[in-house]
């Protein structure tokens, strides 16, 4: 039997929207923040579901910084770890993703 897939939005303007803003870790480590800002689909999402070679949907992005972006994911993508190492929720993507999708001019 199939499972059947969930629903996934894609939405480019918003992820150009999500790339516009600044890295949600500027805040905490603005020293560090460097490279163009980049729309990061969350290993985790708050919505919907991700498998093997699957992304999220794009609801579920967050903007980082090149840096942080790369060090995510050579930290073998763990994102509750991730996070944790700032001092900030396992939850803080999953929160930060979820404001931004409701305040997005592009959502649909």
């Amino acid at each position: 039997m199939l499972i059947p897939k969930a629903e996934k939005h894609k939405n480019k303007k918003h992820l150009i929207f999500v790339a516009s803003q600044e890295c949600c870790l500027n805040v905490i480590s603005a020293d560090w923040c460097s490279g163009n800002v980049q729309a990061h689909h969350l290993l985790k999402p708050f919505q919907g579901k991700r498998g093997m070679g699957m992304r999220a949907s794009d609801k579920n992005v967050v903007p980082l910084c090149y840096h942080h972006h790369a060090q995510l994911h050579d930290r073998q993508g763990d994102e509750d770890k991730f996070w944790k190492s700032f001092r900030l929720s396992e939850d803080f993507g999953r929160i930060i993703a979820e404001q931004l999708w409701e305040k997005s001019p592009h959502k649909k």
